[in-house]
């Protein structure tokens, strides 16, 4: 980039724009003489100069467009900055005096509305070469810090400010819809960022600085109101300082106190912990390394937290890698958490909150990462302090250690999920009482001070405002050229800087935020929903997959659920009520409490899910289960519907998340004019490898009766074009095929049920392998067909187990069954055993580590089935600190136009979560409790007895699963 004159010749630009750039920065126009010159950005031959733009890049490319100067350009450019009138206590501007003195020296006119409230003096901006006065009409760029008021917005004009609009924030779509009503072209500063997506210009350095002053000042108030005096109440607010330096002699004031010892005891060490690593952390940073502090590593808070120098304050500075772990076992991977936060989960509030007095938040938080506290963990903070009385004694304790938040960041809802509004300047302060889970402006008794000013840099206004137009002003140039009367795309001269911060312009949005409009829509509908949605959900069942359920539900504090048996668990939720029900013989008290409730959510056994849906049908109640649709309930589809109301089954694992892949997969298909020829499915809850440490290879995540039931039960599939019958009676485990999908893992498939009637449910009649099968270990099909031999999984009612035949041992019970007098030595049981179950040494060995030969007394119930589950499960249940497995294969053979046969796998690995939920808990329970909330919020509107067939519920589905750590990979073969 260089152009090339004589010395003491006039310049001739040849119609191209360039600029001499020296240490003054004097320029040039067609017409001057040039001098000979040197210095920087200058270099001399004999009789001719070479100008070169050597600075940075931006640099130099603003300086470039400064010679668009209204002197030899046609477009009349004419900057306004424009009066803050959003609140009383905004007092920036977006450029300084000095910055203004740099665009009226290349001749631009710039336009100032007066402001009594600026910090900076109007003269100030009239000795820079600014024109003072109240029309800015003229102007062709008006810039701003916030944004103005609706009715002040000039038509067709281009504006620069922050608009707080990208989020489709709620109360700025009035303001969008000006903007594009008038034509205007919006360039956001939020959106300003550099080609890794860091943000150019922003205040965000004095937020920091201005919210540290901050929550010190409100440390000495909290401390003041718990009944102790200490040097930090000779800190005030940040608005009291002509500067920051005033401030910082404050808060060295303090420090000087603290080192001398005059912290009361009865408080102990102080400690702080500062999130973030962008310019608001820093500039907290900046203000508290002013105190006599320490800097330790988060693992050494505990350590300072307790027996630390009161002559000091300590801190930490936290990362990602300090707090955030995958859900599954508690490690953390930073490449993997860019890609899935969802599946990990924040251990802040045990690992580091117990240790801290105060939380400096300066981290951005996105709606799929973890949040940093929830309600729960506020209230397991300050539990402690229930009863706690500040005057109980001369010299009290502190209630709880966790004092405060200062929460920079102001995002609400956001990483402090309690905090749901921001506080302001001239009420700075709440109070958030996890107890009753509310808020107040009262600093006494028990609860977290906050501060959540939302627009801190206005208190230290005048060097806010020199920091930001720094960042801005090599970028006007650029701006001014913007002619908003112009189609954006038409614009050639703008640099991706400045583009891509186009909001809206010739009354649209700009292609790159058009999914604001998305995002209105889609809150006006979940609006509407809830308007409408009704909040009482009644929960059936206490098995292992209710924990999932009631936690999600509970997280919305409009939804109250009423759990059947499960008052040990609902202590640990609110809104839960926990109540006791017979199903079989409190038929009136479930059509009293079907009735009080909006959605029933049935996940007891299958047997009762009629019982429930005549109660529903007659209550015109809702509901849900993640079981398969029994015949019995099939039949009462009609009467759902003229009853008008949704009966939603099998959304949960299998039958749920199978239907949903397969039904993308197949829908997708067909959009393609593809023909489906196969699909396999296999899916299994097993133990991790680890755990699976036993002769089956099992334990049990599920009902154990359930899982043994489905080995007495027939199947039928196709293959090839031929349909494969098996009888019932455990002739399926026969069937059963090793899987070398994850060779790691040694599975082996059953076939499971009847496959025939998905190719009418699927619609894929033209398959000719439609198959869908059980996985479990190795091995497990073999020994499970020892217990068939002997009985064992027989579900009919037995004689020798009616409640008045008389008490029977197992060795008794297998003497019986063997055929072999009751008085038979063990060696006699044993032989007879092996001639039943064929001479199979781990069968054998598997029946002796059950303890079937012992003489143990069996509980009685109604069957073998059920009598043998009730004493094999203590046996095969997951210990403490053990975890499950849930494993999903779906494989879809699709036959495309070009004759092309493509194989789509889809494959879903979940382990369950060490001392929480199991992996099969959480792959029923989520899925569930997404179709009921989808049922209650009226997203499902369709009558009568359905499954997740349909795109409008299974994809829904499948994109809200990934939130709770749900997530499957897909991968394809050609042949």
């Amino acid at each position: 980039m260089c152009c090339a004159v004589r010395a003491g010749e006039p310049l001739d630009t040849g119609g191209r724009k360039f600029l001499h750039l020296s240490r003054r920065e004097h320029r040039w126009f067609p017409g001057e003489v040039v001098p000979k010159v040197s210095g920087a950005g200058v270099g001399v031959r004999p009789g001719l100069i070479m100008f070169w733009l050597l600075k940075h890049k931006n640099r130099a490319i603003s300086c470039c467009l400064r010679c668009s100067h209204p002197r030899y350009q046609h477009h009349k450019a004419v900057l306004a900055l424009r009066r803050e009138d959003i609140n009383v206590w905004e007092r920036r501007a977006p450029l300084a005096p000095r910055h203004i003195k740099e665009v009226t020296s290349a001749g631009y006119k710039v336009l100032v509305q007066p402001s009594n409230r600026r910090a900076i003096h109007e003269k100030d901006y009239r000795q820079a070469g600014a024109i003072i006065q109240e029309d800015i009409s003229e102007a062709s760029l008006i810039i701003g810090v916030k944004s103005p008021p609706v009715e002040k917005l000039i038509p067709k004009k281009t504006y620069a400010f922050f608009s707080h609009t990208i989020k489709a924030q709620e109360a700025n779509m009035p303001l969008l819809d000006a903007i594009i009503e008038k034509k205007i072209r919006l360039i956001d500063y939020e959106k300003m960022v550099d080609s890794k997506g860091t943000r150019i210009v922003a205040f965000g350095k004095w937020a920091g600085v201005a919210g540290m002053i901050n929550i010190l000042h409100g440390l000495g108030l909290r401390f003041l109101a718990l009944g102790h005096h200490t040097p930090f109440m000779h800190i005030g607010m940040a608005h009291n300082y002509r500067n920051s330096a005033q401030a910082v002699q404050a808060v060295r004031d303090c420090g000087y106190e603290i080192s001398l010892g005059l912290m009361p005891k009865s408080i102990g060490p102080v400690t702080f912990v500062f999130t973030g690593t962008g310019n608001v952390s820093k500039g907290a940073q900046e203000i508290f390394t002013e105190l006599p502090c320490e800097f330790v590593e988060p693992h050494e808070l505990q350590d300072v937290f307790q027996s630390g120098d009161q002559r000091k304050v300590y801190c930490t500075v936290l990362s990602r890698h300090h707090h955030v772990v995958r859900k599954s076992d508690g490690k953390y991977d930073a490449v993997e958490y860019q890609h899935h936060p969802q599946i990990y989960t924040s251990r802040f509030s045990v690992d580091i909150a117990p240790y801290t007095t105060c939380l400096v938040n300066g981290i951005y938080w996105d709606p799929d990462t973890p949040r940093l506290l929830n309600r729960s963990d506020a209230y397991n903070l300050l539990a402690s302090a229930k009863d706690f009385d500040p005057a109980s004694e001369g010299c009290p304790e502190l209630p709880h250690r966790f004092l405060a938040i200062g929460d920079i960041s102001a995002d609400t809802g956001g990483s402090i999920e309690f905090m749901t509004e921001c506080t302001s300047i001239d009420m700075p302060f709440c109070m958030y009482d996890a107890e009753q889970q509310i808020i107040h402006d009262r600093l006494e008794g028990n609860g977290i001070l906050m501060c959540s000013i939302d627009n801190l840099p206005a208190q230290l206004p005048i060097e806010a405002t020199e920091y930001f137009g720094d960042q801005l002003c090599p970028y006007i140039w650029e701006m001014l050229t913007s002619d908003a009367t112009q189609p954006f795309e038409k614009e050639n001269g703008l640099t991706p800087v400045i583009r891509n911060a186009v909001i809206a312009s010739n009354g649209s949005l700009t292609p790159k935020f058009k999914y604001i409009q998305k995002l209105r829509a889609n809150r006006e509908s979940a609006q509407i929903r809830n308007m409408s949605a009704k909040g009482r959900v009644l929960l059936l069942g206490s098995g292992y997959v209710s924990g999932p359920v009631l936690e999600y539900f509970t997280r919305d504090t409009d939804i109250e659920v009423t759990v059947d048996q499960l008052e040990k668990l609902t202590a640990n939720y609110n809104h839960t009520t926990p109540v006791t029900l017979d199903m079989k013989k409190d038929r009136d008290k479930l059509a009293s409490l079907v009735k009080s409730h909006d959605l029933v959510i049935s996940l007891l056994p299958g047997v009762f899910h009629p019982m429930v849906l005549k109660e529903c049908i007659e209550q015109k109640v809702n509901m849900v289960t993640a079981s398969y649709q029994s015949p019995e309930m099939k039949e009462m589809h009609q009467s759902a519907l003229d009853a008008g109301i949704t009966v939603l089954n099998e959304v949960g694992l299998d039958p749920g998340i199978d239907h949903m892949l397969a039904m993308k997969r197949f829908d997708e298909a067909k959009e393609q004019g593809s023909v489906i020829e196969s699909f396999v499915s296999f899916c299994g809850g097993l133990p991790a490898p680890e755990c699976s440490d036993n002769p089956l290879g099992y334990k049990f995540s599920w009902s154990p009766s359930g899982a043994l039931l489905n080995t007495v039960l027939p199947a039928i599939y196709l293959k090839d074009g031929k349909v494969v019958d098996i009888p019932a009676g455990g002739a399926i485990l026969d069937s059963a095929s090793p899987m070398a999908f994850f060779p790691g893992f040694n599975l082996e498939g059953i076939p499971n049920r009847d496959s025939l009637k998905y190719a009418t449910s699927y619609g894929i009649e033209s398959a000719r392998t439609l198959l869908r099968g059980t996985l479990r270990y190795k091995g497990y099909a073999n020994v499970v067909k020892g217990f068939h031999k002997l009985g064992l999984i027989n579900p009919d009612p037995c004689q020798l187990l009616r409640p008045e035949a008389p008490p029977l041992t197992w060795r008794e019970l297998m003497c019986n069954l063997v055929e072999i007098a009751p008085s038979s030595s063990l060696q006699r049981l044993q032989e007879a055993v092996y001639d039943k179950i064929g001479r199979d040494d781990h069968r054998m060995s598997t029946l002796t580590w059950l303890g079937l030969f012992d003489d143990e007394p069996i509980q009685k119930e109604m069957s073998l089935l059920e009598t043998f589950a009730k004493h094999i499960e203590p046996r095969l249940t997951y210990a403490p600190g053990e975890r499950d497995l849930v494993v999903l294969r779906n494989s879809v053979g699709i036959r495309h136009p070009s004759g092309q046969l493509e194989t789509k796998h889809d494959s879903l690995v979940v382990y369950g979560d060490v001392g929480g939920f199991s992996a099969m808990a959480k792959t029923v329970g989520y899925p569930c409790a997404i179709g009921a909330e989808m049922v209650l919020d009226g997203e499902i509107s369709t009558k009568g007895i359905l499954g997740p067939m349909t795109k409008d519920i299974y994809q829904p589905v499948l994109d809200r699963i990934k939130a709770e750590g749900i997530l499957y990979t897909s991968s394809s073969t050609f042949s």
